[in-house]
């Protein structure tokens, strides 16, 4: 079992040190400078199956020490938080045995590979809930301020009946032929593709903004292209790629409809092949009385247009989402002064940490994980039958 909490701080334990990896150490080092929080974290241990790799991880990104497998963090009492950046494969046996160990768990998205898998996971964080033991699935957009201004409006009823979403996660990082291949474009490592490493980010966040849930899809899923070279070994001189190719067993888009449980219609596509849009996360929502604009690449605006201005001066508003009164952004620059993508992580410890502090689940929840992976389901199921639409399987 963990070490009980005492008022000042929380040890924090990392797996994984890639790219999410790079982004949660920046949080869990930046959080206590600009926020106030009731624990303070310490970055006590990184692991990663390569010493070498670890060590320098360690080193560059302010972890005090290191494990070599993620095992032995579980048995160690200085920790009490178990954050897991690993490929999804792994995510349900670390993070049921971490929650079994007493430890709290923050778990990149999307939860898992499947939704066998992420209801293990779900129970055992229910189980673990009932003795404080908290849990929390990494949907780090919804901490964006401009994201949290969108949920607010639309909770205030600025929007009316919400009518129609759209949304758009657009990409373009494989688009060449000749890009290596990845785990990410395995199915037994990564679970799905374009659909679940982006296309769950924007299931999450239509969700999260107009606050109701999928019901049912119809979907297509596509692979442009099947075969990759495989990269450069690691004693490569010439960097440019290994020997042979791999197959690509994922989706590299993904494209649906919706239908929500207030009755909206939704539309929405997950693309790694748009090129020239290197990280577009666009959302319109349209309801009754207005409707509202984000694209991720301008992060700090949303554009809101409200139904009842009069017709002849009536356009969209374009809000910059800097000021103080915005979700979170009184803790950082002046008014007018953006934030950017490593933010949204920042406020993930913030409201993590807080949470544990008062002894509350956090949000998003394994359940509200478990949710989207059943959306996920449904998109692979539907596709599967030649875009039927297909329910949304819940859990009893």
């Amino acid at each position: 079992m963990t070490r009980t909490l005492d008022k000042h701080e929380l040890g924090v334990a990392l797996i994984g040190y890639a790219f999410m990896g790079a982004a949660h150490s920046q949080a869990w080092r930046t959080a206590p400078h600009f926020f106030d929080l009731p624990l303070r974290p310490a970055l006590t241990v990184l692991a990663g199956r390569n010493p070498a790799a670890v060590t320098d991880a360690a080193a560059r990104l302010g972890w005090s020490s290191t494990e070599t497998d993620w095992r032995r963090v579980l048995e160690r009492d200085d920790v009490d938080l178990v954050d897991i950046c690993t490929p999804g494969d792994t995510h349900a046996e670390i993070a049921i045995a971490a929650l079994e160990a007493g430890k709290h768990v923050l778990c990149e998205k999307p939860l898992a590979n499947s939704v066998a898998q992420a209801q293990a996971m779900a129970d055992a964080a229910a189980k673990a809930a009932a003795h404080g033991i908290r849990s929390m699935v990494g949907f780090t957009y919804r901490r964006v301020p401009a994201i949290g201004l969108a949920r607010r409006l639309v909770a205030e009823g600025r929007l009316g009946e919400i009518r129609h979403v759209r949304a758009q996660y657009l990409q373009d990082w494989i688009a060449d032929p000749s890009a290596p291949m990845s785990w990410r474009l395995e199915k037994d490592k990564a679970g799905s593709g374009a659909l679940g490493d982006i296309g769950a980010h924007i299931v999450d966040l239509t969700q999260y903004i107009t606050g109701q849930a999928l019901t049912g899809v119809s979907a297509m899923l596509e692979t442009f292209v099947e075969e990759r070279p495989l990269p450069a070994s690691a004693g490569s001189l010439s960097g440019v790629g290994g020997e042979g190719t791999g197959t690509v067993t994922v989706d590299d888009a993904a494209v649906f409809l919706g239908r929500f449980t207030g009755g909206a219609l939704g539309v929405f596509e997950a693309t790694r092949f748009a090129l020239g849009r290197k990280n577009a996360i666009r959302i319109e929502i349209n309801g009754s009385a207005g409707s509202l604009a984000f694209d991720f690449e301008d992060m700090n605006v949303l554009h809101f247009f409200d139904g009842g201005e009069p017709a002849g001066t009536a356009g969209f508003r374009r809000i910059v989402v800097t000021e103080p009164e915005h979700p979170y952004v009184a803790a950082w620059w002046p008014a007018g002064h953006g934030l950017g993508y490593e933010h949204g992580f920042t406020h993930q410890v913030v409201d993590l940490v807080t949470a544990i502090a008062e002894d509350e689940d956090p949000a998003p929840s394994f359940a509200d994980g478990l949710q989207v992976q059943q959306v996920l389901d449904a998109v692979e199921r539907s596709a599967a039958n030649d875009s039927a639409f297909t329910e949304i399987q819940r859990s009893s």
